[in-house]
């Protein structure tokens, strides 16, 4: 080889090396070469959930690259062994005629890294899901499961990114391929059922949504079969919030009214109030430490009497309580007529609970109103646990007006005048809404 075929050759190597996909390392993955048939379906699993990507989606994840190669044994293809690329003196210098003869051209795949992440962590948002613990219930006195326990599933995105560059990258015409996950034990299982410490009831809370629509009535039912067989860990705070969940249609909720930055309007879920105050006054009644809760900001017949609710909205307000017991709590729940009740079963450690209340301490002539009551709890042995006041300020109903509920025709002697003027225009601006609402 002489001088110039060997410069020819340092070059053509040169230009080869810093044109083949080694610098996108950090972003692309590269595929098999040659000539092999696009994949046209990948049918992925993950525990018992199976999706296919289609070919259209896998073809956006590659893009295709040529180069040219050098090699002494190859013949090249090319009918014009003169064709350049680049400009042609660079290739007079740096290629002989003979050099032309044995030039290549090579196709190679890339994959695009970041979108193929993105298909997994799509696909993790669907099969992720949360340890769920065997749900109880109280039949004859014994306690039974009436809901399995569910491991956890966490996909493992960044092993099946591995695992799907290559798949994508070999080019098979099909392949199935089942993705790595990870598995989470619940905590409590069915075979724990006699290790609780359930043995009676600790505390029981009502509530009657007698009068209540068709629609708030569809949710309290929803909302409270969400609580049904719940287990409270010895020294855990329970967050009502947390187990209520996404408040949607796609969720079993309708619309009814809810209390929500100074008006009174259907939202999704109108009603869960109904579920969360009867479960305040459950853990008021068996002597737990309530650590969150706030009243309604009108008082609501609903709730009577007032003073003891508990208005809840995602993500907060919350209502929460301690476990302050040395054993498991079960929530049972259950509607009867119009009376929802809670029940908490547990250990019964000797604790005693009184409520003194709830009075009506101020009542104003809009109605507005104040309320209070004291939950004492002492030990078997009478020595104070808890000694709380529970004090509760609600504003006038009317201040909150809707569509179809109470007004006022004359001013409450209480109000000042810039408030009687607001409230006017308040009943106007609605009147006008409704009015260019209707068909």
């Amino acid at each position: 080889m002489n001088t110039k075929q060997s410069l020819c050759f340092f070059v053509v190597f040169f230009l080869t090396t810093i044109t083949t996909p080694v610098s996108a390392a950090a972003d692309k993955t590269p595929a098999a070469i040659g000539g092999a048939d696009p994949i046209k379906t990948l049918t992925v699993s993950v525990d018992q959930y199976t999706e296919e990507i289609s070919s259209d989606t896998t073809s956006k994840w590659i893009t295709q690259k040529s180069n040219l190669e050098f090699s002494p044994i190859y013949k090249t293809e090319f009918e014009n062994i003169t064709y350049c690329p680049v400009s042609k003196s660079f290739c007079d210098f740096s290629l002989s005629i003979n050099a032309n003869r044995h030039l290549k051209l090579v196709s190679q795949a890339i994959a695009d890294r970041e979108a193929v992440k993105a298909y997994l962590e799509d696909l993790a948002r669907k099969v992720n899901r949360d340890p769920v613990d065997a749900k109880f219930t109280v039949t004859d006195g014994k306690v039974t499961t009436f809901a399995e326990a569910q491991d956890g599933l966490t996909l493992d995105i960044d092993n099946n990114l591995e695992t799907l560059l290559l798949a994508v990258t070999t080019q098979p015409t099909s392949e199935k391929i089942a993705l790595r996950y990870d598995l989470k034990k619940p905590e409590i299982n069915y075979g724990e059922v006699n290790n609780l410490g359930i043995s009676s009831v600790i505390g029981e809370g009502t509530s009657n949504f007698k009068g209540s629509p068709a629609n708030r009535i569809h949710n309290i039912k929803v909302a409270t079969e969400r609580y049904n067989g719940v287990l409270i860990k010895p020294g855990e705070e329970f967050s009502f919030v947390s187990f209520l969940g996404e408040v949607d249609a796609e969720h079993g909720y309708l619309p009814e009214l809810v209390i929500k930055q100074g008006v009174t309007e259907p939202e999704f879920g109108g009603g869960i109030c109904q579920v969360s105050t009867t479960a305040f006054r459950a853990a008021i009644f068996s002597g737990l430490k309530i650590t969150a809760r706030k009243n309604h900001a009108y008082p609501v017949s609903y709730y009577n009497p007032q003073g003891m609710d508990s208005t809840v909205y995602i993500p907060r307000p919350d209502l929460r309580f301690l476990n302050n017991t040395p054993s498991y709590i079960l929530i049972q729940t259950k509607i009867v007529g119009t009376v929802l009740t809670f029940s908490f079963y547990g250990t019964d450690d000797g604790r005693k609970t009184s409520v003194d209340g709830p009075t009506i301490t101020e009542r104003q002539p809009d109605g507005a109103l104040k309320a209070s009551f004291t939950q004492l709890v002492v030990d078997k042995d009478g020595k104070e646990i808890i000694k709380d006041v529970f004090n509760s300020s609600y504003a006038s109903p009317y201040k909150y007006p809707h569509p179809g509920g109470p007004t006022l025709s004359v001013k409450p002697s209480n109000w000042s005048e810039e408030e009687w003027k607001n409230y006017k225009k308040t009943l106007s601006d609605m009147a006008k809404a409704t009015a260019k609402a209707k068909p």
